[in-house]
């Protein structure tokens, strides 16, 4: 049962007063029981957070992913000052000789822009070389992680169309407030509809309305993948004919394993454009489902690139002074 439950609060969460009792009604046990599981699950880190997952572009962010080539003996210097900036979500050290890769968004005031911070990172860090890899065309992003072994090897990917939206100070401080992690309680939307001041009906509805206009990819639980024993993990990047990018990547993402799809930008330094992120529980198994993939994909060469350390991940907090802030100690670089 635990398993079930993790699975299906990774896909969507209940937006409903009482989630909990929802997914307790669905899977036919109490809500006493789902809260008592998840509390566990919890307090153990296999759930990382639960809260809205917000698409950083929608909302005015610039991003891009980057790769520094850090010497060994600088990493530790070099990794605890990217990690300082407010816009660092993800950062990894892969076996390649671009060791340290990472996502890095700007808000959309940045005095500095991405670029800027970018080079001014590259600089502070003494980097011997770095690529900026933003997105040209995006095919999937969804971590839903095969806690029940009951997944299908390949599914369907839905092609979203999203509806246009004018943000009001009120979906502004919606936004601000559903992006931090819920505690695991009956009602844990309470206090949030009690800050703002509105119902419960007025707030779901706004969540719904970014979700449709994708400012909200979608309300759901992220686990950490080597605590829930998906320690295999790999950004395997291909090197693809651009001019069928998007047949090839719409393929790729296909793969139930791969959670995250992505074109970017070939360079003379480094010629793989499609990037797929692939979960497994052991290297073997990862291994496994990339060699399936190679079958399907048509690449010049295709490259594992497993990640060694983690250094960071977190959910970016939007429209905090802290961008501000860190540009404001940079800016004179």
């Amino acid at each position: 049962m635990r398993e079930e439950i993790l699975s299906r609060i990774q896909k969507q969460f209940p937006l409903v007063a009482k989630p909990f009792e929802q997914v307790a009604n669905e899977l036919g046990i109490s809500e006493d029981e789902v809260l008592d599981i998840l509390k566990k699950e919890k307090s153990d880190k296999i759930i990382r957070q639960t809260s809205a997952i917000f698409d950083t572009k929608r909302l005015g962010y610039e991003s891009s992913l980057v790769a520094f080539k850090i010497p060994h003996a600088k990493i530790n210097k070099a990794v605890k000052i990217i990690n300082s900036h407010p816009g660092i979500s993800h950062n990894y050290e892969r076996n390649h000789d671009f060791n340290i890769w990472f996502t890095l968004a700007v808000a959309p005031d940045s005095i500095l822009g991405l670029e800027k911070t970018i080079e001014i990172l590259s600089k502070v860090t003494e980097a011997e070389d770095y690529i900026m890899l933003p997105t040209l065309k995006l095919f999937k992003i969804s971590v839903k992680l095969n806690t029940t072994g009951n997944d299908d090897k390949k599914e369907k990917v839905k092609k979203v169309k999203h509806s246009d939206i004018e943000l009001t100070p009120l979906h502004h401080k919606v936004i601000n407030k559903a992006q931090y992690d819920i505690e695991i309680e009956s009602e844990p939307f309470k206090k949030i509809v009690e800050e703002l001041g509105i119902d419960y009906g007025t707030f779901f509805s706004i969540l719904t309305e970014l979700q449709e206009a994708g400012v909200m990819r979608r309300f759901a639980s992220i686990l950490n993948h080597r605590k829930a024993g998906f320690s295999a993990n790999a950004m395997v990047v291909w090197d693809i004919d651009e001019k069928n990018g998007e047949k090839i990547g719409e393929n790729a993402a296909t793969f139930s394993a791969v959670s995250h799809c992505y074109l970017r930008p070939k360079y003379a330094n480094w010629p793989y454009n499609l990037f797929t992120m692939v979960h497994g529980k052991t290297t073997e198994e990862t291994n496994g489902i990339i060699a399936e993939m190679a079958k399907e994909i048509d690449s010049a060469s295709y490259m594992p690139l497993y990640s060694s350390r983690e250094f960071k991940k977190v959910r970016i907090e939007y429209f905090t002074p802290d961008f501000a802030s860190w540009e404001n100690k940079y800016n004179i670089i």
